[in-house]
């Protein structure tokens, strides 16, 4: 069974590039602010960082090119100049003792206006006796907009995203007006589908692509699931993280191409949105040039269609308002 640390160590073997650590200008939510108003405004729904000092994340113990600060500074100078007038956090897999300090961190940071942070897809254990009581505790705080438990650890089982705890409390994230983010085996993407049946008021959002393989020279399984979930209205498409699957300097955006247009196609318009995955992303490709080859794909879109992924569904599926 694949290990976060075997999935991402399996991916790459290079070291992270494009990081530029130390501090830099603020970044104001206006995009006029930032001086790129020719630029469509983008909506990252999903940036990590984490401050080692503070929080413990066992599994990038062995991954050094992980295993440091990565900050809102370094962040906001890996996006400058892209015009990012919004992110959303997304949870580091911390220890589960240090979910609701990680929670009441990012809602700090959201609530200040000297960086693009406007909401958070929190940690939580929705297979856990006590979940219940841990996501209704943040009801009332428009800062939180989600949760997640990432599926692709060696510790879920593949199925265990349809036990009957997780599906009750994924019907009470969707009941309390919150989202739940799908990072999972591209194997299971079936499973996604069949939760989705199961919880058809709760917005689903499956991440990086659902994994896909980039040089695999068979996706007709990842391709047909793919097909079927994007027929499930309550499921968005995060166009993210999969370049990780590549190796630094061994892919082009017409490798990346297959995989974006076939979610693309099968989600439709409204329901892909533009994730980062930084400072994960920062494995195999800089923020700038995943950036660069995601537009590269998807030039010959309208700038309408543009602009509904890299902004305005991330707005309507995160409720950004």
């Amino acid at each position: 069974m694949t290990s976060r640390r075997d999935f991402i160590k399996g991916a790459v073997l290079a070291g992270v590039g494009g990081v530029v650590q130390g501090c830099c200008a603020s970044a104001p939510r206006d995009p006029a602010g930032r001086g790129a108003t020719s630029l469509i405004p983008i909506v990252d729904t999903h940036q990590h960082m984490w401050d080692l000092g503070k929080f413990n994340l066992p599994w990038t113990k062995d991954e050094k090119p992980l295993a440091k600060n990565f900050l809102m500074s370094d962040y906001l100078e890996a996006s400058s100049g892209l015009n990012v007038v919004k992110t959303v956090y997304m949870e580091v897999d911390v220890t589960p003792s240090q979910q609701v300090k990680e929670a009441e961190h990012v809602i700090e940071m959201c609530r200040r206006d000297d960086n693009p942070m406007c909401g958070a897809v929190i940690s939580g254990r929705p297979s856990s006796d006590g979940f219940r009581d841990y996501i209704t505790a943040f009801k009332d705080t428009p800062e939180i907009k989600g949760v997640r438990r990432i599926l692709q650890v060696g510790e879920t089982p593949p199925g265990h995203c349809l036990g009957d705890k997780f599906v009750e409390s994924v019907r009470l994230v969707g009941e309390l007006g919150m989202s739940f983010d799908l990072c999972m085996r591209h194997g299971e993407i079936s499973d996604a589908a069949k939760l989705a049946d199961a919880c058809p008021d709760t917005q689903l959002v499956l991440d990086h692509c659902g994994n896909a393989e980039v040089h695999s020279t068979d996706r007709s399984k990842w391709r047909s699931d793919i097909a079927a979930l994007g027929e499930k209205k309550n499921v968005a498409c995060k166009i993210s993280g999969f370049i990780v699957n590549t190796k630094t300097g061994e892919w082009t955006a017409e490798d990346l191409a297959p995989v974006i247009r076939h979610c693309y196609e099968s989600f439709g318009p409204d329901r892909v949105v533009f994730g980062s995955d930084w400072p994960v992303c920062n494995l195999t490709a800089s923020y700038k040039g995943w950036v660069g080859a995601l537009k590269e794909v998807m030039k010959g879109e309208s700038e309408e269609r543009r602009r509904k992924l890299f902004h305005d569904n991330a707005i309507r599926v995160y409720r950004l308002g």
